[in-house]
């Protein structure tokens, strides 16, 4: 599949912000909220952790070719947003999981 520069940059840009939004849940003050965020992106990260690891090292073996080719911003950017969006989305399935919902 290819995949433009901007559209990398959108699915980044769209990555970062999925698991980090607003949440709420009636009778939670900040401090619980972001208690709960925290440990939420903490089990998201170490379920990621082995997909970082094997992302570091396709990029470390292919990066050579990647870059003569030019597209080894674009292949990196990819292979990262994909492993960040799962773990946006593992974050907010434990937020749900709570009983958090996003805020409006």
């Amino acid at each position: 599949m290819t995949m433009t520069r901007t559209t990398a940059v959108l699915l980044l840009l769209l990555a970062g912000c999925a698991g980090s939004g607003d949440w709420t849940k009636p009778g939670a003050d900040g401090a619980e909220v972001a208690a709960a965020l925290q440990q939420c992106r903490a089990a998201a990260d170490q379920a990621v952790g082995p997909e970082e690891k094997i992302d570091e090292d396709i990029a470390a073996t292919q990066g050579a070719d990647w870059d003569r080719s030019q597209i080894g911003s674009l292949a990196r950017a990819e292979l990262g947003a994909e492993t960040r969006g799962r773990a946006d989305r593992i974050v907010a399935s434990c937020m749900r999981t709570n009983g958090f919902s996003p805020a409006r």
